[in-house]
């Protein structure tokens, strides 16, 4: 019984490694069709000062989603190292199990939910540590 409890988790768990595998590839071609898009576009000299705030702005706008895009980046890819190691699905903060639910949602979540409603709570109330912690 527990070798078949144990097959069903395995391959529940590569269904989410598939799933991550496929998002790790879906935001570093977005990573990289944005960067394309932001070569292209870019003028070599802007004609006036108009153009160059557009030109800063966009390069702004690019750099926060490259950021965004990043960190996702880290996040799926930390999941399935989690997978690796046997400790996907448990939460970092009370090590409980993170619901298929939430993981269904979320598969790169390191928290289940109520310990990242409590870190976002004090993430809220400007508590330093909660950022860390939601970086982690």
């Amino acid at each position: 019984m527990a070798c078949g409890m144990r097959s069903s988790v395995k391959s529940k768990y590569e269904s989410y490694r598939k799933i991550l595998e496929k998002k790790a590839v879906e935001v570093q071609s977005s990573m990289s069709a944005q960067k394309a898009a932001q070569v292209l576009a870019r003028e070599e000299h802007p004609h006036d000062e108009g153009d160059l705030s557009q030109q800063s702005h966009e390069e702004w706008i690019f750099l926060n989603r490259n950021t965004l895009d990043i960190k996702l980046l880290r996040e799926v890819q930390d999941a399935l190292r989690r997978i690796e190691q046997d400790a996907y699905g448990v939460c970092y903060e009370c090590e409980e199990p993170i619901s298929a639910k939430r993981l269904d949602a979320v598969p790169w979540a390191k928290y289940c939910v109520s310990c990242q409603e409590r870190i976002a709570a004090r993430a809220e109330s400007g508590n330093e540590e909660a950022f860390q912690e939601a970086d982690r």
